[in-house]
């Protein structure tokens, strides 16, 4: 298939396309004797698993390692488990990072609830922050 046909197929643009295929997490199609990339129907596939390893959060570099074990003949699931079990990690990191912003915002505005604009001295751009 075509590249734009491929694009359509997977949701996505022949810009992205080209570029999964220059960063190696797309195989380089054929060429059509017109010099036009003629893709493999596999290459769906590969474009599929790449989509949803970036809506899993994983870098592209961690999905072309990915796809690097599977194109070397083994499957990469014990990989995958370890990098979503880093990518847990993080995400709970992250919510605590926020629930303590969340509760810090929220005692600003708790302090903010008389506005005083009076009590601010000419050095300050607003007390509340």
């Amino acid at each position: 298939m075509r590249i734009g046909e491929l694009a359509e197929a997977a949701g996505t643009t022949t810009k992205t396309l080209r570029f999964y295929e220059d960063e190696g997490l797309l195989r380089p199609a054929h060429r059509t004797p017109a010099g036009y990339r003629d893709y493999r129907p596999e290459a769906l596939a590969r474009v599929d698993f790449i989509h949803r390893g970036q809506a899993a959060g994983l870098t592209l570099a961690q999905i072309r390692q990915i796809l690097d074990i599977r194109d070397h003949g083994q499957a990469p699931c014990e990989h995958v488990r370890n990098l979503l079990d880093a990518r847990l990690a993080d995400l709970e990191q992250q919510i605590t990072q926020l629930l303590e912003l969340r509760d810090t915002i929220t005692q600003l505005r708790d302090q903010a609830t008389q506005v005083e604009p009076d009590t601010c001295s000419a050095d300050q751009v607003c007390r509340y922050l």
